[in-house]
């Protein structure tokens, strides 16, 4: 059988950044957001901020990779329409990012796979883009699977309700390939040439965590250096015993908004939780 078409097609220039969570996609797309007026001679830049038809679309592609079918491509499909939507014509390159078009990760509604549903929600997203005149690309960002795993854990305790302790989501997630598996199902569905990885570890500067992506995006590594750098440091991983709480609090029947709420206020009064859990002389 033959492979898939590897030339990039005719149009305005498109990468679309599919993620995925827990690659430092926040910092990214922040250090995008403080120079997207900088940069919008070449960019239009459009990441998911309250309010707008990112959020929707994120959305979208974790319900679609929870539940492959027809209604849900539709919405995936017009969630996307929403966002093209709001870029004006011009030669500028459009640069879409949001870590949920990946799907859900492991520990999010009992997914314990390698992003089975990506290369689908990119198909789907190709179609789109391509009807509407945009030649897309494909950006993914990856971590070291030794650093990638633990954190995946800590944030589907603390954002998707994950229940299970670290031992049960290793035995959950066992038969997790590496990143060669999704690139090569990506490549098969797109072209290999259309699919690019950008390595966590290969950034340089973590005040500009987006070189790499504005460097896929034809931006001279002089001019990314004079860009503004980013201060401050994004959402960081809970404290041991904060997520111990979290994952004991995610075991009870809580309606979700509520179990949403404790976890904020858990986020923001970390001190009230031992370091390390369950303390000592405890079970």
């Amino acid at each position: 059988m033959a492979g898939a078409d590897t030339s990039t097609p005719a149009g305005r220039p498109m990468i679309l950044h599919l993620g995925v969570q827990k690659t430092g996609t926040t910092s990214l797309q922040r250090f995008l957001r403080l120079n997207a007026s900088a940069l919008a001679d070449r960019l239009m830049i459009r990441t998911p901020e309250q309010g707008t038809p990112m959020r929707p679309l994120g959305r979208a592609a974790i319900r679609l990779s929870l539940a492959p079918g027809g209604d849900n491509e539709h919405a995936l499909r017009a969630a996307f329409e929403d966002v093209l939507d709001t870029l004006p014509d011009g030669p500028q390159t459009a640069l879409i990012s949001h870590e949920n078009l990946a799907g859900a990760m492991p520990g999010n509604g009992g997914e314990t796979r390698l992003y089975p549903a990506l290369p689908r929600i990119a198909q789907l997203l190709d179609k789109v883009a391509q009807q509407r005149g945009f030649a897309p690309i494909f950006a993914i960002c990856t971590r070291n699977m030794t650093d990638w795993k633990p954190s995946v854990w800590a944030q589907a305790v603390r954002t998707d309700g994950y229940a299970g302790d670290w031992d049960r989501f290793q035995r959950d997630t066992a038969d997790l390939p590496g990143w060669g598996d999704l690139f090569r199902r990506m490549g098969a569905k797109l072209g290999a040439r259309r699919v690019h990885r950008l390595r966590l570890e290969d950034e340089t500067d973590p005040a500009r965590p987006a070189t790499q992506l504005l460097r896929l995006a034809g931006l001279d590594p002089a001019r990314i250096a004079t860009l503004p750098p980013l201060e401050g440091r994004a959402m960081e991983r809970l404290s041991s015993g904060s997520t111990e709480f979290l994952r004991r609090i995610n075991g009870l029947a809580l309606d979700p908004g509520i179990r949403d709420k404790v976890a904020e206020l858990v986020a923001r009064s970390q001190t009230l939780f031992a370091a390390d859990w369950p303390p000592k002389g405890t079970s």
